[in-house]
């Protein structure tokens, strides 16, 4: 009987074994991988050769590794706050009762759930200057900005990219806010009422520490997902003109096809820490403000 309960109480790390063989196989193992090829000149055609750090000293002398760092930070301090800051203000607006809200919640989810690659090939004949969507509907309205080529000027691109990325995947982050909002008592904002707190009182102390699991939730994913920005770089501009809206992710692909798989997994590996450093300094301090409330 002992030992029947004995095995009753450590049935969870029995369920949690799967899940723990699955991180160390498809994370563990490749990230141990890819630190050792980033050591050597990998070709992926001939025997690689051990180099120490000189993968990742190059990396700092690289002018086109800078420029898209630049452009990846730049991308990730533009998307990351926006999409949280849209997202929270759309779930306060949707959390609050009228007619078609469903209708609404629905409309901005939506582009979510499209491939951003697609997204991209659609966004990509809205902009043509002369001949898209924007500039029939800018040159009906007496607007002469139409004929802007909004994807091949180097200051705007990146700016366009921004926008376009926060615009398909606000609704994703609405959705996590509206779950947090809808877990909040009522009883809480009654008290703050008879207590007298107005509404931004209200938001302040009793909404956003309530939804805090949420915001964890929202950074995080924004921040990993803007800094490894793909699809819609691919779709819209394929990293140009030139190189100005290239992605560290862009690179990487491109070194691997071009036969330089050390420098490209030196690379990778300098990517994981810059996704990974944020993430761990914004946890640290979330976790120490949630404590402190």
């Amino acid at each position: 009987m002992n030992i029947l309960r004995k095995l009753w109480n450590d049935l969870h790390l029995f369920m949690a074994l799967p899940a723990i063989l699955l991180f160390g196989l498809f994370f563990i193992y490749p990230l141990v991988q890819g630190i050792g090829i980033s050591l050597t000149d990998s070709n992926g055609m001939t025997a690689p050769r051990f180099i120490g750090l000189h993968n990742f000293a190059d990396f700092f002398h690289d002018a086109r590794a800078k420029r898209d760092v630049y452009n990846t930070v730049f991308f990730a301090i533009g998307s990351a706050p926006l999409l949280n800051l849209f997202g929270f203000l759309y779930a306060l607006i949707l959390d609050r009762p009228f007619k078609g809200k469903g209708f609404v919640r629905a409309v901005v989810y939506l582009p979510a759930v499209i491939s951003p690659l697609i997204m991209g090939y659609v966004w990509y004949f809205i902009l043509q200057p002369d001949r898209g969507f924007l500039y029939h509907l800018l040159a009906s309205l007496h607007l002469g900005t139409g004929g802007s080529d909004w994807l091949g000027n180097a200051h705007s691109a990146l700016i366009v990219l921004v926008f376009i990325n926060v615009w398909q995947f606000v609704g994703m982050t609405m959705i996590i806010y509206l779950a947090g909002l809808q877990s909040i008592p009522k009883e809480l904002y009654e008290a703050g009422e008879i207590d007298g707190a107005g509404y931004l009182k209200s938001l302040w102390y009793i909404t956003i520490p309530m939804v805090v699991q949420s915001i964890k939730i929202n950074v995080v994913t924004n921040i990993i997902g803007s800094l490894s920005v793909f699809e819609v770089i691919i779709a819209l501009t394929d990293g140009g003109p030139g190189y100005s809206t290239e992605s560290l992710s862009i690179y990487i692909l491109r070194m691997l096809y071009g036969s330089f798989t050390g420098y490209s997994t030196a690379v990778a590996m300098i990517l994981f820490a810059m996704i990974i450093i944020p993430v761990f300094i914004f946890m640290r301090y979330i976790n120490k403000k949630e404590f402190e409330m």
